[in-house]
């Protein structure tokens, strides 16, 4: 008797169903912020594409000779390149300065990565005239919180880190899951295929920790929407899937990465991400650290002036904090440097503000830093874990006190919600229209092209009714 084929892994087949609704029911809050998100993300890329590291990576593919033709546009970039280059090298802008959005859970990561994957196919579905009715921007905005909510949801309901494994493996499955139901229009098993060939590229994290730590966290999740692409081509093209990707004895992902623990989804997938999304509104840090940048900062002008006479500054932050951005010694690179807590919190004392320049070399020559970091104790208090990991709360909670040769001390300031929260969203909404026009102008001033893409923005109502041709058309710059 032949074996009847096994079905899919449930939550792979929970994954497809819900990236395949015919109309996604998102409430307000959630498709503002995923407005905000897009806006932000564009931001973010274009600041960071005149960076001269950043656009070689963005630009790798065309190194070797390789063919780089292609007809999709890269935002900040002229000419194209293929679809799956252009989404690598997109989400690799967005990343590449640590400033774009954020999610924080039993594990983390930065749901804006998807983006990429996002526009690049949207359009090249466009450019190839391959999509059955026109895409407008208010389609790539569902796609969108589509796109967070599954690798949000996974990051509540699954700590890879814990294991080693990076979380760019949710980018991947979330990005393959979006681009497969929108190359196939919404079929499940072609979605279903994508999205289990996405769990068996698993990979480590030893790149964000330790004397490991570079550049290749700024690029990491530019390489996973890459291979999201390829992946869900592949299957949209007739690629069988692996069905027991995550469940098979021995050999699937739960046995062979995550210590026989069970993958499973956090809460039921609708538009809880986009809703609670949180953003990097003022301060390029990683994200347990924000809040004890806006504490340092408050202590700026009672410190800044006496320096020299520190004793003692006192961090005390969360369980996550301590694992990932307490370090101690030698910083290699600006990679480093802008996942340590002391480094951010001395810049911060020195300065009252932080920027993605205070990680270069220049800023961190200053023997001030080290000596400020040198007489920093980091400790974890359990009531900002606890809450941290709170649903009802998830403060990101961190305290800063100085304390002087004297005996003298400053009071011990505490920041429980950073800027960017849901409790501070409309704190924070100003600020990050501010953000997205200085990040466009500290690239490209007040040219022209400046004013269109910040003029795009302007309106939500016309921008929602925009086609993604004319919308990446405006990203796209002139030779």
């Amino acid at each position: 008797m032949a074996l009847q084929p096994r079905k899919y892994d449930d939550v792979i087949v929970e994954i497809a169903e819900y990236v395949c609704l015919d109309e996604l029911v998102a409430s307000d809050e959630a498709r503002s912020n995923a407005m905000s998100c897009l806006m932000d993300s564009v931001g973010c890329a274009l600041r960071a594409v005149t960076v001269d590291e950043c656009n070689a990576v963005m630009l790798a593919s065309r190194f070797g000779g390789a063919d780089a033709s292609g007809s999709v546009r890269v935002p900040g970039l002229p000419g194209t390149m293929p679809v799956a280059q252009a989404a690598g090298a997109t989400t690799t802008a967005i990343r590449w300065l640590d400033f774009n959005d954020t999610w924080l859970a039993q594990e983390w990561g930065h749901p804006s990565d998807n983006i990429g994957a996002i526009l690049a196919v949207a359009d090249a579905l466009a450019s190839e005239d391959q999509a059955k009715e026109p895409i407008t921007m208010s389609k790539i905005l569902d796609w969108l919180i589509k796109a967070y909510e599954i690798q949000g949801v996974l990051a509540l309901g699954n700590a890879f880190n814990r294991v080693g494994i990076d979380h760019v493996l949710l980018v991947k499955v979330a990005s393959a899951a979006v681009v497969a139901a929108m190359l196939s229009d919404r079929d499940i098993e072609v979605v279903c295929s994508a999205v289990s060939h996405a769990w068996l590229d698993a990979s480590l994290r030893t790149y964000r920790h330790d004397e490991n730590t570079g550049s290749r966290k700024s690029w990491a999740a530019g390489d996973a929407v890459e291979r999201a692409v390829k992946l869900a081509t592949l299957a949209n093209l007739g690629q069988d899937g692996c069905r027991g990707a995550l469940t098979a004895p021995g050999w699937g992902f739960q046995d062979v990465w995550f210590r026989g623990n069970s993958v499973k989804l956090g809460r039921a997938l609708g538009c809880y991400v986009a809703e609670n999304v949180l953003f990097k509104v003022r301060y390029p840090a990683e994200f347990h650290g924000q809040t004890a940048i806006e504490a340092a900062i408050r202590l700026h002008q009672e410190v800044a002036h006496r320096i020299e006479e520190v004793a003692e500054v006192r961090i005390t932050t969360q369980e996550a904090a301590m694992r990932i951005i307490d370090k101690e010694g030698e910083l290699r690179n600006e990679a480093d440097r802008d996942h340590c807590i002391q480094y951010m919190v001395a810049v911060a004392l020195l300065k009252g503000d932080v920027t993605s320049e205070d990680y270069e070399d220049a800023t961190a020559s200053d023997p001030r830093i080290d000596a400020l970091r040198s007489k920093m104790t980091v400790s974890e208090s359990p009531e900002y874990s606890r809450d941290y990991l709170d649903p009802e709360s998830r403060s990101i909670a961190n305290s800063v006190q100085v304390i002087f040769k004297d005996g003298a001390q400053t009071e011990a300031v505490e920041v429980q919600y950073p800027l960017g929260h849901r409790r501070r969203r409309e704190e924070a909404r100003p600020w990050l229209v501010r953000k997205f026009e200085d990040n466009v102008r500290h690239s490209f001033g007040e040219s022209e092209y400046a004013s269109s893409v910040i003029g795009i923005f302007s309106d939500t109502d016309t921008l929602l009714d925009m086609e993604i041709d004319q919308f990446m058309a405006i990203l796209q710059t002139r030779d």
